[in-house]
C-alpha cells in the first residue's frame, strides 16, 4: 500500500509540473487601427472598417477560423470604449488601445492574406484600403511576443496608423 501510494503522488507530482502557465490572451490577437485626420491625434468617429480579400470582398468569419468571436459574420471592427466610471480614472476595455478601433483575431490569423476597408459614414473622406501584415498584430503573451521581438523587421503591438484624406 506504500509502494502504491508513493507512485500516485510521484505521478501526481509529475502532471503538476508538466502543467504550463497559460496567458488569458493565450489563443487571440488584435488588430488596432489609429485612424485621424492629418495634424489631429483625435481619432474618427463613424468609420467602418472591414477585413477583406484580395479582391476586394468583405471577409466572412466562416466557423470561427479567424475569430473567437461573431462566427460566419463579416469581420468588422468596433470602437473601443471607456470602462471606467465618472470620477475614477481613465480605463479602456481594451487598455492597449485608447480610443482607437479594434478587432480581435486569432494568434493563427494570416494576415498577409487580408487588408482593411476604411469608410467614412459620413462621406467626408476617401475610402482607403490598407494592406496587413503579421506585424499588425497585438501579440499579448509574453512567450509569443518575445519570439516577435527576436525577429528583424517592424515590431509587433503597434497600431495601424491611417491618415484620412477629405
Amino acid at each position: 500500500m506504500k509502494n502504491l501510494f508513493s507512485f500516485f503522488f510521484l505521478l501526481f507530482s509529475f502532471f503538476s509540473y508538466s502543467q504550463i502557465q497559460h496567458c488569458g490572451f493565450d489563443f487571440t490577437s488584435y488588430l488596432v487601427v489609429d485612424v485621424h485626420e492629418n495634424g489631429k491625434n483625435v481619432n474618427i468617429d463613424d468609420l467602418k472598417i472591414t477585413v477583406i480579400d484580395k479582391e476586394g470582398n468583405e471577409v466572412i468569419n466562416a466557423n470561427n477560423t479567424l475569430s473567437w468571436k461573431d462566427g460566419n459574420k463579416p469581420m468588422i471592427f468596433t470602437k473601443n470604449y471607456l470602462i471606467s466610471k465618472e470620477g475614477e480614472k481613465e480605463r479602456w476595455f481594451f487598455p492597449y488601445a485608447k480610443d482607437n478601433y479594434l478587432l480581435s483575431v486569432t494568434n493563427t490569423f494570416p494576415a498577409e492574406n487580408y487588408a482593411i476597408k476604411i469608410e467614412d459614414l459620413g462621406k467626408k473622406f476617401k475610402t482607403q484600403i490598407i494592406d496587413l501584415n503579421s506585424f499588425n498584430l497585438y501579440i499579448l503573451c509574453s512567450s509569443e511576443n518575445e519570439k516577435q521581438a527576436r525577429k528583424f523587421g517592424p515590431r509587433s503591438n503597434s497600431p495601424i496608423e491611417v491618415v484620412m484624406e477629405e
